[in-house]
């Protein structure tokens, strides 16, 4: 009950309309990773291009034994869709009007954007991370409407996927909320808790009048 009342309190500050995909993961652990971070940062969706069984069903994600132990248990929170391939995923995507960003830490000549520099506030968004060996695929890239890089400037050129999800999440996710925020495009349920709930967003983004 404790954990239903917390997501109660907080489902105003879920992410809508914003999923996170992840092409061809292999590794368990670094999509367990993604997972807890999906759930950390409130991102509403995980879709999977391929992968494990583990994760070709919201089912099989949320009943798996060692998901949930790498994830913290956030799998059981974390609504999973599969998709057989990357042309099934883009088609799915497009039809329901979502832009595309796929993650590479190298420009690919697809609309380049740095992640601390643009803004991703579109109304539906789907940000697209690849396999851990070979990146997004040419297919990805192909059918994105842009390609997000994270500035680095040590030796190491990349990250792995569990940590790419949570830095580039991270960054969206706050942006995100914080417009919705600040330009009144929320809409409170009974509108009685409109009050208390901005109260708490508002500790939330730590605004300053």
């Amino acid at each position: 009950m404790a954990i239903r009342n917390r997501i109660r309190k907080i489902k105003h500050l879920q992410n809508k309309y914003f999923i996170c995909v992840l092409e061809y993961p292999k590794d368990v652990k670094n999509i367990a990773t993604a997972i807890r971070n999906i759930s950390a940062f409130g991102v509403q969706k995980l879709y999977v291009v391929g992968g494990p069984k583990v994760v070709h069903s919201f089912e099989t994600a949320r009943n798996n034994k060692r998901i949930k132990g790498l994830s913290a248990g956030a799998n059981k929170w974390v609504f999973v869709k599969h998709f057989e391939n990357t042309s099934q995923c883009l088609a799915h995507l497009k039809k329901n009007l979502y832009t595309v960003a796929v993650t590479s830490s190298h420009q690919k000549g697809k609309n380049n954007v740095n992640l601390y520099e643009q803004t991703f506030t579109q109304k539906r968004l789907a940000v697209w991370f690849g396999n851990e060996s070979r990146g997004v695929t040419d297919e990805a890239l192909q059918g994105a409407d842009m390609c997000i890089q994270i500035p680095m400037g040590g030796v190491v050129e990349s990250l792995n996927l569990g940590t790419s999800t949570g830095i580039v999440l991270g960054y969206i996710s706050y942006q995100r909320l914080k417009y919705v925020y600040l330009h009144d495009k929320v809409r409170f349920k009974p509108k009685g808790l409109k009050p208390l709930k901005m109260a708490s967003w508002e500790k939330f983004l730590e605004r300053k009048e």
